[in-house]
């Protein structure tokens, strides 16, 4: 089992929900950890809450800007002087059919959830190479595998990360780079459109916590081994 003892880990969109359980469990494991997420205000609750675990420290970053990225990963080797493991989680979905979507909905999906990936997983690899290889995880849906109506562009940015995903493993497995996606169904969670706005017990759903007990999992592999995807569903959904 790897440990992550004295790893340098980034949580993109790390402040709330899935991206701050798995900060937090990172923290609880030995790793030093630096998030983003889109307001000072909301990384400094965050750090706080951290840092009484462990090492902490976060910035606000608007991921879907590659100058704003390169500024947060600066930041971020100023502060820990490397970095091990990148988990590419911040994202937002706009529910629409995609005959009512306007193109700011439509880049608003792919932007961050997509785009976003490629920006950090492009400084992560430039600074893997100076430890000798790296981890990333991406932060995907079952929703990049099951198209649903009024998903279009959130659909086309989770299928088009798997498809990153998968190609970016296949570039850097020689550059003793690993690369999973970890597939989350529905998370009870206050992402924008998800479960969270639905009505009644949501106790049935994925906690963010079991998503970050399943990063986690992935990350304390043997070297020798790569898990490639983790598909994550409620045990006992509502029929």
């Amino acid at each position: 089992m790897e440990l992550l003892t004295g790893k340098v880990a980034v949580v993109t969109g790390g402040t709330r929900g899935i991206g701050r359980a798995i900060a937090g469990r990172l923290v609880a494991e030995g790793a030093s950890v630096a998030i983003c997420g889109r307001t000072s205000e909301s990384v400094d609750r965050a750090v706080n809450q951290l840092k009484q675990h462990g090492k902490a420290s976060g910035w606000p970053a608007d991921i879907s800007k590659p100058d704003a990225v390169s500024h947060f990963f600066q930041a971020v080797d100023q502060a820990f002087g490397g970095l091990d493991i990148l988990v590419n989680n911040a994202g937002e979905g706009v529910f629409r059919k995609a005959g009512e979507m306007t193109v700011e909905d439509w880049h608003r999906n792919i932007d961050l959830n997509l785009n976003g990936a490629f920006y950090c997983s492009h400084e992560a690899l430039t600074r893997f190479q100076k430890r000798g290889g790296g981890f990333i995880v991406n932060i995907s849906s079952l929703a990049g595998k099951n198209a649903f109506s009024g998903g279009a562009g959130y659909n086309a940015s989770k299928f088009g990360l798997n498809g990153f995903t998968e190609a970016l493993m296949l570039d850097h497995r020689y550059d003793n780079v690993r690369v999973s996606s970890i597939m989350p169904g529905s998370v009870n969670t206050g992402f924008a459109g998800g479960p969270a706005n639905r009505s009644g017990d949501n106790e049935w759903m994925i906690a963010p916590d079991d998503v970050a007990e399943a990063v986690v999992m992935v990350l304390q592999m043997p070297a020798r081994t790569m898990v490639s995807r983790v598909e994550m569903r409620p045990s006992r959904p509502k029929k």
